[in-house]
């Protein structure tokens, strides 16, 4: 088979999962996966917005990404919930479903869904770089793998995460009258730049802004051990408040009054959008630190080969590049063009 997977049923994909008004349905089994309107039953792969929403009438999903939507949400996010343990089978159905890491973040999961002897998975957000906040991601084997985009072009290469961590550190040391306010997503990228300065041997207080309080609580309650933290709270912003400190706070925050308060800071941005100079040139950003939870044009590309798929569906991103590189590789694919996700910030 040429590393390739052949089709061993006559069931065809589009009629095990398709794309509706909601997301991707899968008709046989009356569940959506990630779902960006409310709907009966929906199969979530990890905690950020665009991909878990309130409302549904059931979520399945791990259970630490249970976790983040009552923190996000509160308890009342769905009317029930069920929990899906990594490399457990569910059944919907005739529709067997089987949740695996992703390596996104905390929680995240890849979905395989499978009947009749045909296998798709539903790679959600995922990357190939170790992350020590989450489990890494496994490829599985599969007829369709679908996956996303949001570096999908060849000029996105992401950097060691110990170096940019390294680059961080060492501003540190050659400004050490200055605070650092480094831009972070508040799930998972924050948490991951705290735990590499961890593990770089940095063991000061970091700093937090309050909208990542809650979720570094949940990652220290289930095991990821992030340190000594306090609240980035100024003021005033006087002389010498927060020298040599690390503030992470989330992008947004950098540009709001919260930010002014503070006294000639170095403005970092922890994102896989840091390769583009200019756009880090344009956002104000003094230090750009390359450091993504999105898979890069290597790594999705090297997926693609690892999991023997005959045919790739993208989901959202840089879609067509990565369209076209499978056709040039013999690899039957299509772009889905699904709405309603990256409305966050990377």
């Amino acid at each position: 088979m040429a590393g390739r997977r052949a089709y061993l049923a006559s069931m065809q994909p589009a009629d095990l999962l398709q794309p509706s008004a909601a997301g991707l349905y899968a008709p046989q089994g009356g569940f959506h996966i990630d779902p960006t309107r409310a709907v009966d039953v929906a199969l979530v792969t990890h905690g950020h917005a665009d991909h878990a929403r309130p409302g549904h009438g059931t979520v399945v999903a791990t259970a630490e990404t249970l976790k983040i939507m009552e923190v996000r949400y509160g308890a009342g996010f769905a009317g029930a919930t069920q929990v899906a343990e990594p490399g457990a089978t569910l059944r919907f159905g005739s529709v067997s479903v089987t949740f695996a890491p992703a390596g996104h973040v905390l929680g995240s999961a890849q979905i395989l869904v499978e009947a009749d002897g045909t296998r798709i998975v539903a790679s959600g957000d995922y990357k190939r770089l170790p992350d020590p906040t989450c489990a890494p991601f496994v490829p599985i084997p599969c007829d369709v793998f679908i996956t996303e985009a949001t570096f999908g072009l060849p000029v996105f290469h992401h950097a060691d995460p110990a170096d940019e961590i390294a680059k961080l550190l060492a501003s540190l040391a050659r400004s050490s009258e200055r605070a650092h306010m480094v831009g972070a997503y508040s799930l998972g990228k924050a948490q991951r730049v705290i735990r590499l300065l961890r593990d770089a041997g940095y063991d000061a207080p970091i700093y937090i802004h309050g909208a990542l309080e809650k979720l570094c609580a949940l990652y220290e309650e289930l095991g990821v051990a992030l340190g000594p933290l306090s609240p980035a709270t100024v003021a005033k912003g006087a002389k010498g408040d927060f020298a040599g400190a690390v503030v992470i706070a989330p992008p947004g925050a950098l540009q709001d009054r919260w930010a002014r308060r503070f006294p000639d800071p170095v403005i970092c941005h922890a994102s896989g959008w840091m390769r583009i100079r200019q756009r880090a040139k344009q956002s104000g950003v003094e230090l750009p630190l390359i450091l993504s939870d999105h898979a890069d044009w290597d790594e999705l590309t090297r997926t693609i080969r690892d999991v023997g798929a005959k045919e790739v569906w993208v989901t959202h991103g840089r879609e067509e590049a990565l369209v076209r590189w499978c056709e040039l590789n013999g690899i039957r694919a299509k772009p889905l063009h699904l709405v309603g996700y990256e409305d966050e910030p990377e």
